[in-house]
């Protein structure tokens, strides 16, 4: 993908503050690694780091393109697939292109349609247009979230950028938190509730919403959304669907100049995205699909199985990678460079995350990188399918708060009484929850369970979803590789969404249409295999380690996380893991260890942002 930012001001003239768009455009040269360019006018300063997918030559950015005496400039972070599409009807309307970029396609369809282009993208996509005429900023996202973007007013300046670090490097930016900004980071962490930059002031850009900023003011504008309707089609004709859904969806992802892989688990997701891939690159005669699975040291000989996490992934990708004849390579990962890479992974996200989880992923993203620019990944089945032990586990189904996030008064016990008092814990995540709900699009006469999975299903992709989307953005654009999620194409997304919860749970199997879909694609073994999640280490080396560095924070007395926390809990959480136990307090892979290994990456945040609190 690449990296975008950019400043409006209706007082400053841009053209003198080159150095300082430069300084916030450096911040993402790695999203961007193989070309920068900024644009200038008196109004608004328009950067790119660019990562070159497709169209080396005709794609540079920011791209400036003119209709009649209009200018217009677009920053572009994304991949659309329906590339051919747009322009073969741009084409019929007397637009003339000058290379077969996505990019100067989207700017063509922003130029005739303005807002209403969005509606017609199939992809990926955070993008700014400046209107030299009218002088006005348009920002949008596409429909999942899978690509970020932020925002920010300070003054008289209105600052956007791919990520919070590149507005963070603009001196009227101050990297402050409030209490609102304190629950994010202690309540509904490593998550983050949609359009809450964590930062004070920071504003995200929800999915599927626009935002136009001009001399009048910011107008913000939702256009697209979940829509819940009676789903028509018999199981045989659904899941028919599904599968050419899915496939057509792989086949269009593959579109690239530069070397394409997947991430392959050996779970139904991945292999599924990779046995599509297969079959592409069999009928063009290309050779085999490179594939990677992640691993740990020693996991072999600790992995034990938990309702959550119940089958270790190596030999199920080592079998996928064997039917498929894929080019596999297993990255595995050492306790130790996993723990150090608690810190990188910090400056990646910009934000404390999934702790280990994260790590892993950073480094196995830096592996990949080394031979191949573009992956395909299995990302967002369970959200989509309804794969998760909260869609059927009881317990989980009627909690009344988000059903990952299990165990809050332990966390909530970690805190110091002045910061609990301050951020009122209950009162946040209530609140959080009733506004999730609100918005849950109800199917008239739906009976009350069937009514409460749709509300697990809203909640699990609005919310939990964009949890593994920013950590796989972040991690993979640290290296510039461009991950693309098949199971995020918002077609697939809309039709899922509307099959009744007795067929996705036909027979009381998991993700049941996706696996009857599969048939004949995927071996029986794999399609009877059970939702494992992505691993991670059960070295109890790694556990020690955190421990230890978590026990020298506690012993610090400069550390800016200490005051934060009720010491003697965190200590407590040091020894046997403090109660923890193997219930996850977050999803299905955060258990003692990675509670501790969070407290550090916060004690990271903290440190290296300079965190002052409001």
């Amino acid at each position: 993908m690449c990296g975008i930012c950019g400043w409006v001001d209706w007082e400053e003239d841009l053209t003198c503050q080159k150095q300082i768009v430069e300084v916030m455009s450096r911040t993402l040269s790695s999203r961007g690694p193989d070309a920068a360019g900024t644009w200038l006018s008196p109004r608004a300063a328009i950067a790119h780091r660019r990562l070159v997918v497709v169209d080396p030559v005709g794609g540079g950015q920011p791209m400036i393109r003119n209709r009649g005496d209009r200018k217009y400039v677009i920053t572009y972070n994304g991949e659309l697939y329906n590339t051919p599409d747009l322009q073969r009807e741009l084409a019929a309307r007397g637009y003339s292109f000058q290379g077969y970029s996505d990019t100067e396609a989207l700017l063509f369809a922003f130029m005739e349609w303005g807002p209403d282009c969005l509606e017609r993208l199939n992809g990926i996509f955070a993008f700014a247009v400046w209107d030299e005429g009218e002088e006005s900023l348009f920002l949008a996202r596409d429909r999942l979230g899978v690509k970020p973007l932020f925002y920010t007013r300070r003054g008289s300046a209105f600052l956007f950028a791919s990520e919070l670090k590149a507005l963070l490097a603009h001196p009227l930016v101050e990297p402050a938190v409030d209490a609102e900004g304190l629950a994010e980071v202690f309540l509904m962490g490593p998550g983050r509730t949609p359009g809450h930059g964590v930062f004070r002031g920071i504003e995200e850009l929800k999915p599927g919403y626009w935002l136009r900023y001009d001399r009048q003011g910011t107008t913000v504008r939702r256009y697209w959304a979940l829509e819940s309707r009676p789903h028509t089609d018999d199981f045989k004709t659904t899941t028919a669907k599904v599968r050419w859904l899915l496939e057509d969806t792989v086949e269009r992802q593959l579109v690239a100049d530069v070397p394409v892989c997947t991430l392959l688990s050996g779970g139904i997701d991945s292999s599924a995205v990779t046995a599509f891939a297969t079959a592409f690159f069999r009928r063009k005669g290309r050779g085999p699909v490179r594939t990677y699975s992640v691993d740990y040291v020693g996991n072999e000989n600790h992995f034990q199985p938990t309702e959550f996490e119940p089958s270790a992934d190596g030999p199920w990708a080592q079998r996928m990678a064997a039917y498929l004849g894929t080019e596999h390579r297993v990255v595995r990962i050492g306790v130790a460079e996993l723990a150090d890479a608690l810190t990188l992974a910090v400056h990646a996200r910009d934000l404390p995350g999934m702790a280990d989880v994260d790590a892993s992923l950073y480094l196995f993203s830096r592996a990949i990188k080394m031979r191949d620019t573009v992956a395909l990944s299995g990302e967002a089945a369970d959200e989509i399918f309804g794969g998760y032990p909260w869609f059927r586990r009881e317990e989980d189904i009627w909690t009344t708060t988000f059903p990952w996030m299990r165990n809050l008064e332990v966390k909530v016990g970690l805190l110091s009484p002045e910061v609990a008092r301050y951020i009122r814990p209950q009162e946040y995540i209530s609140a959080r929850y009733q506004e999730a709900l609100a918005e849950v699009p109800r199917l008239s006469g739906e009976d009350p369970y069937a009514a409460r999975l749709r509300e697990i299903s809203y909640l699990s992709i609005t919310r939990f979803m964009p949890v593994l989307l920013d950590r796989k953005d972040r991690m993979s654009m640290a290296f510039g590789l461009e991950v693309r999620v098949p199971y995020c194409d918002h077609r697939l997304v809309e039709y899922v969404w509307n099959i009744p919860w007795a067929m996705k749970f036909y027979n009381q199997t998991e993700k049941a249409v996706l696996r009857h879909a599969l048939h004949g694609v995927l071996p029986d073994e794999v399609l009877r295999r059970r939702k494992s999640p992505y691993p991670k280490t059960h070295n109890p080396a790694y556990t020690a380690i955190v421990r230890e560095r978590l026990c020298r924070i506690l012993d610090d007395p400069c550390s800016p996380l200490r005051p934060l926390l009720n010491l003697s809990a965190v200590r407590a959480l040091t020894t046997a893991g403090g109660g923890v136990g193997n219930i996850p307090w977050f999803g299905q892979l955060m258990t003692g260890p990675q509670l501790m290994a969070y407290l550090i990456q916060v004690d990271v945040w903290l440190r290296a942002y300079r965190i002052v609190i409001r």
